[in-house]
């Protein structure tokens, strides 16, 4: 039977193999056109877990909101980036990867073992890990981790729609949506897309020629 959400199975495992802090790490941003790449580390209190987390797409914005607020004040949490310029550097998943290992290195309290969402352990990650495909599902640290990177990019998507209006930001977050592709062409490659991504190289492409 698939679990409907996640519990904290993962992290009491983990404490049963002797580890004292348990760390959920998770990243957003890794299809958009523009805008960073955002992860989030974040150790729960096991006594005083907030309600009702689950995988960050399977909540209403509502909710996640509320939840943010809520993990920010029970949980410990760190929030990092990896810049448009360094996706365009040195690629998508290295740059999401940096993104995590910068969360995690921010946590106040060091942790002695990591579940990281996805199928790949990013290389600057020396402490005990663990990768968990669809992880944000499964464990109620990635989870929380989850929703506290996708409301902070949304976050800054919206800010940055204020500075650039036209490409939909403020709702479809920096994703290649017919509006955002539309304003491309239209409005031209803002300094926050990344070069490096097909529709953003091709548009440059053409105006270099």
């Amino acid at each position: 039977m698939t679990k409907t959400s996640p519990d904290f199975s993962y992290e009491t495992a983990a404490h049963d193999q002797g580890a004292s802090t348990v760390a959920g790490v998770d990243e957003v941003g890794r299809g958009p056109l523009s805008g960073p790449v955002t992860a989030a580390a974040v150790i729960l209190n096991p006594s005083d877990i907030p309600e009702g987390l689950n995988d960050s797409k399977k909540l209403t914005a509502k909710k996640r909101d509320a939840l943010f607020d809520e993990i920010m004040n029970k949980a410990t949490v760190s929030i990092a980036h990896a810049t448009v310029e360094e996706i365009d550097e040195i690629n998508i998943l290295r740059a999401s990867h940096l993104a995590m290992e910068r969360a995690i290195k921010g946590l106040a309290i060091s942790p002695d073992h990591i579940l990281i969402d996805g199928n790949m352990t990013p290389q600057g990650i020396t402490i005990s890990s663990e990768t968990i495909i669809k992880g944000d599902a499964k464990s109620m640290s990635i989870a929380a981790a989850s929703i506290v990177a996708k409301v902070t990019r949304d976050r800054i998507m919206v800010d940055l729609a204020q500075q650039f209006p036209g490409y939909g930001w403020e709702t479809n977050a920096g994703y290649p949506s017919a509006k955002h592709r539309e304003a491309l062409v239209k409005l031209g490659v803002t300094p926050h897309h990344r070069r490096s991504f097909k529709p953003v190289h091709n548009i440059l492409y053409q105006e270099e020629n």
